[in-house]
């Protein structure tokens, strides 16, 4: 029987988001109002590598990074921490947005639920507390919001419900 090893310092940053992301896809799910197949009029599947409102900060053999050239980077119509573009094998497939304040959570709260939908107070879904979660889920998008109130950090992810799945396949025992 081999021995149990505690997790490094190094995997814990990638066990965290693992843990959310698909905690965050378990989770109940509002039904999504306005599909937007994409984000700010990039569609899901696109190639990300050729445009040049883009720049590469990190790129492996199946996932690239890219943050957009023009700043500051702004989200429901309120600037925010960072937007990462996620392409996966050349297609885009994830946004990763982070912002920080409870009155800019309130006002993207408030943003995505006039654009897909309003919650439905069910269970999976958070209202209050320390960390509070939404999701809404569309035929070919789903957004996920995480909000930290100890910290005032929150977290989106904007994912193609085809594309987004397959980030799985990449992630191994070994990471660092």
């Amino acid at each position: 029987m081999r021995a149990r090893t505690q997790p490094t310092h190094k995997t814990l940053p990638l066990a965290l988001i693992v843990t959310v992301v698909i905690g965050a896809h378990s989770a109940w799910a509002v039904p999504m109002m306005n599909d937007p197949k994409g984000f700010h009029d990039i569609l899901w599947g696109t190639s990300l590598s050729s445009r040049q409102d883009l720049e590469t900060i990190r790129a492996g053999p199946h996932i690239i990074e890219y943050l957009c050239k023009r700043e500051p980077a702004s989200f429901a119509e309120t600037e925010m921490t960072s937007i990462l573009y996620v392409s996966l094998d050349d297609q885009f497939a994830r946004v990763m947005i982070r912002y920080q304040g409870e009155q800019v959570h309130k006002h993207v709260l408030r943003f995505l639920e006039n654009q897909f939908g309003g919650l439905e107070r069910i269970p999976g879904q958070m209202a209050r507390g320390l960390n509070q979660q939404y999701t809404w889920r569309g035929s070919d998008t789903e957004i996920t919001l995480t909000y930290q109130a100890s910290t005032e950090r929150g977290y989106i992810f904007i994912d193609s419900r085809t594309l987004a799945p397959r980030f799985n396949d990449y992630i191994t025992d070994s990471a660092e």
